[in-house]
């Protein structure tokens, strides 16, 4: 059985795990700081199975219900983020676009 679990700390600081049969298969670093959520890091222990676009999925929805903005510090949300903007346009903070371009 497959399940998505997100804890968040009092200080904002968590992650998205998504496990199977009880065993944690991926997860993702976040933080939460006021309206923003910085996804900081993905990292899937099975290559292939969809485990990281699982846990975007979850990530862009849980961030949907809290009216979070997205800021995709994780180079996988980033490329997603930017590969299909028009799915994303409406939770993605783009301060680090910014940033790299002065």
């Amino acid at each position: 059985m497959e399940e998505i679990k997100v804890e968040i700390n009092q200080h904002g600081d968590g992650a998205l795990y998504l496990s199977q049969d009880n065993n944690i298969v991926a997860k993702m670093l976040v933080g939460i700081n006021g309206n923003d959520l910085n996804a900081y890091h993905t990292e899937a222990m099975i290559e292939g199975k969809g485990s990281a676009k699982k846990l975007l999925e979850a990530m862009v929805a849980y961030a949907r219900d809290h009216h979070l903005r997205v800021t995709p510090y994780c180079p996988y949300v980033h490329a997603q983020f930017k590969r299909h903007p028009e799915q994303y346009n409406d939770i993605w903070n783009r301060k680090i676009e910014k940033d790299h371009t002065g």
